[in-house]
């Protein structure tokens, strides 16, 4: 039977067939897969230089705080009454104080 569809597939049409279908494997893959990445990691970055003082934010180690200070690539949270913890910018994850209707849009 493979043998069979080896002959099917050498045949006159059988190559721009293949190359139709693997353009078309790439464009679902494109739409499926790469594209909502880039989009989310936007959405990241955007977050990420919006952050300021005040913002109750949660960091990819599930760590709550309170956003008391941010230079450059560190922000300190204010984790309990008196707790600071200064962290990289890139270790937060998400807005905590924001509704969770308006986070997954």
């Amino acid at each position: 039977m493979f043998h069979s569809i080896l002959l099917q597939a050498s045949g006159q049409g059988g190559n721009f067939g293949s190359l139709i279908l693997l353009a078309g494997v790439a464009i679902v893959f494109y739409f499926f897969m790469i594209r909502p990445q880039q989009k989310k990691q936007k959405e990241q970055k955007k977050f990420l230089e919006e952050i300021k003082r005040g913002d109750l934010v949660v960091t990819i180690g599930g760590i709550h705080g309170k956003v008391l200070s941010v230079e450059d690539d560190k922000v300190v949270l204010e984790v309990d009454k008196g707790v600071k913890l200064v962290m990289s910018k890139s270790s937060i994850s998400l807005e905590a104080s924001k509704p969770a209707e308006e986070k997954k849009k």
